[in-house]
């Protein structure tokens, strides 16, 4: 398999370093009117540091689809054509996802990338326009978990391992496949660094065009940060039935139905001899006992109907109450500050978000607010640019459409 032109075997800029060789393309035709920019490698042209960074997001992009190219036809496209079945038709599925998605995406997006003339501004629009498409790396993250296991189990035969091999070797890979699969998951949750760059060399930090590099940064920050969220939620709906499963003497209904698992942890209690395993769902708290493997169910309280005490005397302390059944209280006590400042903050928070009567947003967040605690799931852009992504709105939300008549004129 010939690799396509240009695939980036110059070294790489001094200063500049690609530690995973992952960066995306995605572009805006040709250079904008009034932006004039010379050429890499022009008569007497000396690279600036941002002509640099710039040099750097398109060369690594490359990589990164020369990468997914050898996943999908090196590999995928060896198992679909071999004579004899290798893999079951399940194991290629969990192994390798949407990759052709993936790989289809990176090269449109490279293309578009290698078009800008190397203008720094032209490459932020790029990924600006193409947010949603992004939307795609949501499912390849979701599955990698099960790509993990399905490559694990094909290593343990030897047929399959042999097979995989002799794919390596015949693309001259120093490292294995699972290295490969790994990349489109890297690469995603780095190009809003990529960009921060472009923004901290741009030479004036005022007008539209530094705004609109501002606008590429908040959009592949919500990218990553919708990643890891879904990743999140997706490991916490499998640790979920986990729960359940483990859950001895609980009579009430699946634990679904209480929402999305937000927390757990183990705190001492006061008055008890053994700690209590705390369970905090979107609607509902589960205290149990922990016995071997299992849970011991205990108690649960409705979020509705949750009182949080604070302790003046300990700052590791706070107790939990069911306000209609005063004797239900449980004085806990959380392994450090900042423990229980997360676990009092997220209680608050579902407090606020199930109390039958409607409380004003504004409200909710100076309540908030007085723990200065910001959740380390919560992207930390500004708020006005962060409404303006698309991780922000419903997938199909056409965002996109005036920004592109403003640019163009």
């Amino acid at each position: 398999m010939e690799d396509p032109p240009g695939t980036g075997s110059e070294a790489w800029p001094e200063g500049l370093h690609n530690a995973n060789n992952n960066a995306s393309p995605g572009g805006w035709p040709g250079a904008r009117a009034g932006h004039p920019l010379a050429a890499f490698g022009s008569p007497g042209a000396k690279p600036s540091y941002l002509d640099r960074v710039v040099q750097e997001i398109v060369e690594s992009e490359r990589t990164y689809a020369r990468d997914l190219r050898s996943i999908v036809e090196g590999y995928l496209g060896k198992i679909i054509d071999a004579e004899e079945p290798v893999l079951r038709p399940e194991q290629v599925s969990a192994l390798f996802g949407n990759i052709e998605d993936i790989y289809e995406l990176s090269s449109t997006l490279l293309q578009n990338l290698e078009s800008c003339a190397n203008d720094p501004v032209a490459v932020a629009v790029c990924f600006v326009t193409r947010s949603q498409e992004f939307a795609i790396y949501t499912q390849y993250c979701n599955n990698y978990p099960s790509s993990v296991a399905a490559l694990t189990e094909c290593m343990r035969s030897k047929v399959q391992a042999w097979f995989l091999r002799e794919c390596q070797e015949r693309l001259r890979h120093a490292l294995p496949l699972g290295a490969y699969l790994l990349k489109p998951v890297q690469r995603i949750l780095k190009y809003h660094l990529l960009l921060q760059e472009i923004a901290r060399h741009f030479e004036h930090k005022a007008g539209d065009d530094y705004e609109l590099v501002l606008e590429a940064i908040d959009t592949m920050t919500c990218v990553a940060w919708y990643i890891n969220d879904m990743k999140r939620k997706h490991e916490h709906a499998i640790r979920q039935q986990e729960i359940q499963s483990l859950l001895l003497g609980w009579k009430g209904p699946d634990l679904t139905s209480y929402g999305e698992l937000v927390l757990e942890g183990t705190f001492r209690t006061q008055r008890v001899r053994h700690d209590r395993a705390l369970f905090l769902f979107d609607k509902a708290l589960l205290i149990t006992k922990r016995r071997g493997d299992h849970y011991v169910y205990k108690s649960h309280i409705p979020c509705s109907s949750l009182m949080l005490i604070e302790s003046t005397r300990d700052s590791l302390c706070f107790s939990l109450a069911h306000y209609k059944h005063g004797k239900q209280q449980h004085s806990l006590q959380a392994k450090s500050v900042e423990e229980k400042r997360m676990w009092t903050h997220h209680i608050k928070r579902l407090i606020l978000e199930n109390h039958h009567a409607t409380i004003p947003q504004k409200a909710k967040e100076a309540i908030l607010e007085m723990d200065l605690f910001y959740p380390p799931r919560l992207p930390r852009c500004s708020p006005e640019r962060l409404k303006k992504s698309w991780s922000c709105q419903p997938l199909g939300d056409a965002a996109s459409e005036p920004l592109q008549g403003r640019r163009q004129s």
